[in-house]
């Protein structure tokens, strides 16, 4: 064979061997129950139900091949469940942002004063790192990071600081959905000057971290002010979780002495917040104030210890879920207040700047009902269980609509529902809080973890769905399908709860319960 015949030859091996991996990947991620058509008529609906107020690097025209693309199937009997699933989706796909470094993913999709370059505000940047872990393409999330932390000329955005964080966990807990290491470890420095920074700028002497209500992103609070340096739950809370996960990258790197530092970081502030931070008496983590005495006053703040799992076990803590349930605690008719509405200052702030003395966040309530699920899962206790976590869930899927639309916005009036800053533009589609990972982790319980057991625990009480199902899952670089079909007849894969990789079934039940693959 002559050398012309050889480069023909080569040529077609080299074009059959892609046609090959990309028919490989294509067929592997691909959905094995659902069929990705049937939800196209949601889309259209959001499409046309108001005008498209600002376009960026997805107008709504492209939005369903965008969807189709990227996101798992979810479908299940109650319609308002299954349409603010795709809803949410729709409106995080408009955050996406063409910028000459890349991909950034925005809060506001109008202009904000504070913002740094691009309109890129900190303050959720954990929530877009937990909901676009599960977008098939790693691009929109990954170059958003990156410009965060190398986007300065190769440093850290001016404007990082501005808000508290707790990147390094979410972070890690996408590794945990893709098993990207490389992505991971290259971050790594980045992340460790920025616990650095952090401790420089907001330690106190004693260990524990000091923040600005407005700085945790929770202005004209109870427990503190805009200028107050106090010992809060949230920062406290995140430098811990952001300590364990860099613990757990040096693990990965091999770096025992760094795994030993940030490991002995992590255990020092956990008592630290269980030391200073719990108030025995109102049974609650509370603000420590500059004066180091209790805020006594609960706020929702007060549960996201338990968002990095931080509370010991069977030390008695989990008694501050019951104000959950309580209607003089967090429970109101349109679901989870920021203050505790028994507070004689509750609501005491009026409305339009933004306050957190009472009124429905959904940054706090996405991150209260994802501690809520790691207390489920995690926690031996009988103060809470799956039908609490169901119940404010529909709540907050109820909590997602105005004037008869879907709707996600900034706040909310906790027993009206009205959204408080609803007819401003500013308010519109407002990304600053998790709906779908609550409904993949939470709900149907996919958990995610390093080993490759696939372990599903799902906080739907039995009777509630006869059916559900989650399916083109993008985990671990398979495709997850879970189901849930009481009698059989709505999927025809059998009676019970099954789990499938790449259509094979590897886990099943008779009931709805929790289930690990071998």
């Amino acid at each position: 064979m002559n050398l012309k015949s050889n480069i023909y030859l080569l040529i077609f091996l080299v074009v059959v061997t892609l046609s090959s991996c990309n028919s490989a990947t294509s067929e592997k991620n691909t959905a094995a129950i659902l069929n990705v058509e049937d939800y196209k008529h949601y889309v259209d609906y959001f499409n046309r139900m108001e005008d498209e107020n600002i376009a960026k690097a997805i107008p709504n025209d492209s939005a369903w091949a965008w969807m189709k693309s990227n996101i798992p199937l979810f479908e299940c009997p109650q319609d308002n469940f299954e349409e603010m699933y795709y809803f949410r989706w729709w409106s995080l796909r408009k955050h996406i942002t063409n910028t000459p470094q890349g991909y950034a993913i925005t809060e506001f999709l109008v202009q904000r004063s504070y913002a740094d370059k691009y309109n890129l505000i900190a303050c959720a940047l954990g929530h877009h790192i937990y909901e676009f872990r599960w977008v098939h393409d790693p691009k929109y999330i990954e170059q958003n990071v990156n410009i965060w932390y190398r986007g300065n000329e190769g440093k850290p955005m001016k404007k990082l600081h501005k808000f508290s964080s707790w990147t390094a966990d979410a972070l890690y807990n996408r590794y945990l959905v893709n098993k990207d290491e490389n992505y991971l470890l290259d971050l790594y420095p980045d992340l460790v000057n920025d616990y650095t920074t952090w401790e420089e700028e907001r330690q106190r002497t004693d260990g524990l971290f000091w923040q600005n209500d407005v700085k945790d992103g929770m202005e004209e609070s109870l427990s503190g002010g805009r200028h107050v340096r106090n010992a809060r739950p949230t920062i406290n809370s995140y430098m811990y979780a952001n300590a364990e996960a860099l613990s757990e990258m040096a693990k990965m790197k091999g770096d025992t002495e760094k795994q030993h530092y940030f490991d002995a970081k992590a255990d020092t502030l956990q008592n630290l917040v269980e030391a200073k931070l719990w108030n025995k008496d109102a049974e609650f983590f509370e603000t420590l104030t500059e004066k180091d005495t209790s805020s006594n006053v609960r706020e929702a703040i007060g549960f996201i210890p338990w968002y990095f799992n931080l509370p010991e076990k069977n030390k008695g803590f989990e008694i501050a879920w019951k104000q959950i349930k309580d209607e003089a605690g967090f429970s109101a008719p349109f679901g989870l207040t920021t203050a505790e509405l028994r507070s004689p200052r509750f609501r005491s702030h009026g409305t339009g700047t933004c306050e957190w003395d009472g009124a429905i966040w959904p940054f706090a309530t996405s991150q209260t009902l994802t501690a809520m699920a790691n207390v489920l899962n995690n926690y031996k206790q009988d103060v809470v269980s799956e039908a609490d976590y169901f119940k404010q869930m529909n709540l907050y899927v109820e909590s997602q609509y105005y004037r008869g639309r879907p709707y996600i916005g900034e706040y909310l009036d906790e027993t009206t529902g009205y959204w408080l800053m609803g007819d401003r533009e500013r308010s519109r589609y407002y990304n600053h809080s998790t709906f779908n990972d609550l409904i993949i982790t939470g709900l149907v319980g996919l958990r995610p973890r390093a080993d490759d057991k696939i372990e599903v625990n799902p906080l739907i009480p039995e009777e509630k769905w006869d059916w559900f199902c989650l399916d083109n899952v993008l985990y671990h670089g398979d495709i997850i399908t879970i189901l849930w079909d009481k009698t059989g007849e709505k999927y025809k894969k059998g009676q019970g709860f099954k789990i499938f990789r790449n259509g094979k079934e590897i886990a099943a039940s008779n009931k709805l319960e929790k289930l690990i693959s071998e």
